[in-house]
């Protein structure tokens, strides 16, 4: 009798503590997605106040913001440029947090001033400009027209495809910035991102010609952009006549062979989608081994927002530009390439099984340090911006430690990402 008290005892005490054990999971996995909850409300709030104040003073609908000037004004920019469409996406993402009519308003108009954007064959960047605005007003209203311009938008960007090369030219030919380089035929690592306008052109238009298109490109930039290590070179040069490679460059990074961060941050990005898009794990295992690279760098800072390139100033990296390691007190942080790694790496989670919880709470980490008032602008400051020190070109000497309208873009959808899978996470 005493033994069946004392087994009946254990089994109490085992069923308790297991309870125990439930609940403080049930409380931690909570407390998590409160503090999420914080972030997020934190930063669309921030968000909200300062886009606001931008769309005061923001009058005309052929400009469009983009960073802060040397003066220390609102540097605008047209249609023609690569930044266009982020605004107008920044403002979608807004609509679709917060599903306030004035947001959708706001993102409409804006969206609809880039629309001769869509016959633009001068270079690349038609994707990002037209996918980033449009899409996402394709994605959030379905509106038919929007799709007719995206489809548009999809036919330019085919044009500069060469089928020797096997790849979309992204800027016309031209020496490179140094001059010391004729570059024929210029692909650099960015215009991964364009090829979901054409993923997406195949998918509504039932043309496989642009989901061919951008496959080869990817496998191209595999072949010849992606190191075996999974860093990546910024520009290959290739002979439009016959395909070959003729130059590992870079053209904003600090050597040619070093790593860009934004780059690796586009690369990322760009393979996911792609895999995501096709199903090849080629593209899956590209992309994990470029966030591998970026993740594992040893000179990637605690907070995994990134020095504008891995590589600055180490042995073996010899920079194409005149530095002046004097001229900065320390190595400047790029804040966009967080945010475009963060985003993407909330997707890869997804389709990475082994790395699942690795990825996933690398870009929450990375969303926690740019909502952290480190990176995150005070109310009305910042030129209205929403992130604080990115760099778009050391090289080139412009926009260094400054705001970058792509860099508020991609925060923006990766907290809409972040977001979303709170809601997957706690159900499951």
């Amino acid at each position: 009798m005493m033994k069946g008290l004392r087994f009946n005892n254990v089994i109490r005490r085992a069923a308790v503590l297991c309870s125990l054990c439930i609940m403080l999971s049930v409380n931690i996995a909570i407390g998590q997605y409160n503090n999420g909850k914080d972030i997020l409300e934190n930063s669309f709030r921030l968000a909200e106040q300062q886009y606001c104040n931008m769309l005061k003073v923001s009058k005309k609908l052929n400009v469009f913001p983009r960073s802060t000037g040397k003066d220390g004004k609102i540097r605008y920019t047209d249609v023609a440029d690569w930044t266009g469409g982020f605004w107008a996406g920044g403002l979608w993402y807004l609509y679709e947090n917060s599903g306030d009519a004035k947001w959708k308003q706001a993102a409409v108009k804006w969206t609809e001033a880039l629309a001769k954007g869509q016959y633009n064959t001068a270079h690349h960047d038609v994707g990002f400009v037209m996918y980033c605005s449009y899409g996402n007003a394709w994605r959030l209203t379905g509106d038919p027209e929007y799709k007719k311009v995206l489809l548009q938008s999809a036919e330019s960007l085919s044009s500069r495809f060469n089928p020797k090369v096997g790849s979309i030219m992204s800027w016309n030919p031209r020496l490179s910035w140094d001059g010391k380089t004729l570059w024929k035929f210029p692909v650099i690592i960015d215009n991964m991102i364009n090829l979901e306008l054409l993923f997406y052109a195949s998918k509504v238009s039932g043309n496989p010609r642009y989901s061919q298109i951008a496959i080869s490109h990817a496998e191209k930039v595999m072949q010849n952009h992606v190191r075996p290590d999974y860093s990546s070179y910024h520009v290959i040069n290739y002979d439009p006549q016959t395909g070959k490679v003729q130059n590992k460059e870079t053209n904003q990074g600090f050597a040619n062979n070093s790593t860009w961060a934004r780059g690796q941050g586009w690369g990322i990005y760009g393979f996911t989608m792609a895999f995501r898009e096709t199903g090849d794990k080629r593209f899956l295992e590209t992309a994990c081994g470029m966030a591998d690279f970026y993740l594992n760098h040893s000179n990637l800072p605690a907070d995994k927002v990134p020095y504008w390139d891995f590589n600055t100033n180490q042995p073996g990296y010899t920079p194409v530009w005149k530095y002046d390691p004097a001229a900065f007190s320390e190595i400047p942080r790029d804040a966009s390439a967080a945010a475009i790694v963060s985003s993407a790496l909330f997707e890869l989670s997804t389709y990475s099984k082994e790395n699942q919880e690795k990825y996933y709470t690398a870009a929450v980490d990375m969303l926690r340090s740019l909502s952290s008032q480190n990176y995150l602008a005070a109310a009305g400051t910042n030129n209205y911006f929403i992130l604080k020190h990115s760099v778009g070109s050391i090289p080139h000497g412009f926009e260094v430690d400054s705001p970058l309208i792509y860099a508020d873009y991609y925060f923006l959808e990766a907290l809409s990402k972040y977001k979303a899978s709170l809601v997957t996470r706690k159900k499951s």
